[in-house]
């Protein structure tokens, strides 16, 4: 008789559910910045990508993406009384060893859809640590304007590949590098890892500060950067450790704190995802839209995994 009872009620329940679809919630539309200055031993140009952001009921794809680059804005970077117009080009227009050091340094994986920017191919602005450097960007009536700071570099000592913990294994290698942290000075870090000739790809956590070592040398292991983001498709047993034989890139960035900050609240929402998550609003430094114009100062480190 309880059973019945049960089966009836939750007859019953399933009964009086009704579908629930969410409003769309409409807001106004925002530009969004994604921009970078470089100081390094590689030329990268100072760069801008300017889109317009989309609803958070969207159906997104490769036409939705690429038409939402904005065109025939007026993107101008002001550093040490200097002012220079970014010019508009699409990556295509671009020489290769250019267009892959962009590539690079993007959030997205751009590999499905054209990618349109605006540059300083005439590499007039100096990258320089210890640099300000001032971005305008004028869309139609709206005025965007941010400023970075390309920090000083911090280094690393030395980079070694080690057995990785476990069972030995032929194969796999763990990485371990080497840094001296200056003391007394707020230091934040990023980092990307790159095989062989593919793209450089940022780690799940790709930013530290040095609040827990400040002023110390040690060592620590530097996981490999994961291609997907989902669990998964991740193999525990090979997670963050390189392959014998295989060539990597390592590029070791000093960031200034709003950068860090954008990062380490993007990072947290893409880890945190889910019904059940608590939301953390990304931090921008962009007065007037969303996202990043961030200096770095950067290391890239080549070497063959061996052990």
């Amino acid at each position: 008789m309880r059973v019945l009872s049960f089966i009836l009620f939750t007859i019953l329940l399933v009964s009086c559910e009704e579908e629930f679809t969410p409003d769309v919630i409409s807001a106004p539309p925002e530009v969004v910045v994604e921009g970078y200055v470089e100081a390094s031993d590689l030329s990268i140009p100072v760069f801008v990508i300017l889109r317009n952001n989309f609803p958070f009921f969207s159906e997104l794809g490769p036409a939705q993406l690429a038409d939402a680059y904005i065109h025939d804005a007026e993107v101008l970077v002001r550093h040490n009384g200097q002012e220079t117009q970014l010019a508009e080009a699409c990556l295509s227009d671009l020489p290769d060893e250019i267009a892959d050091a962009i590539v690079s340094n993007l959030i997205a994986d751009i590999d499905t859809f054209e990618l349109c920017l605006y540059i300083d191919l005439a590499f007039q602005i100096p990258r320089v640590e210890g640099g300000r450097y001032d971005l305008e960007v004028q869309v139609e009536d709206k005025r965007l304007s941010a400023t970075t700071t390309i920090p000083e570099h911090v280094p690393l000592d030395s980079l070694q590949f080690v057995e990785p913990p476990g069972n030995p294994n032929d194969t796999l290698a763990q990485m371990r590098i080497f840094i001296s942290d200056p003391a007394e000075v707020a230091n934040f870090y990023q980092y990307n890892t790159q095989i062989n000739l593919e793209q450089l790809q940022k780690p799940f956590a790709s930013v530290t500060d040095d609040r827990l070592f400040d002023g110390q040398s040690f060592q620590f292991p530097l996981q490999k950067a994961e291609r997907s983001i989902d669990a998964t498709e991740i193999d525990p047993v090979t997670f963050g450790l390189f392959r014998v034989g295989d060539d990597v890139t390592i590029r070791w960035m000093n960031i200034d704190e709003a950068h860090f900050n954008f990062w380490n609240t993007l990072e947290f929402n893409i880890a945190n995802q889910g019904p059940f998550s608590s939301y953390t609003r990304v931090q921008s430094n962009i007065e007037g839209g969303l996202g990043i114009w961030g200096g770095i100062s950067a290391s890239y480190y080549r070497l063959e995994v061996a052990k």
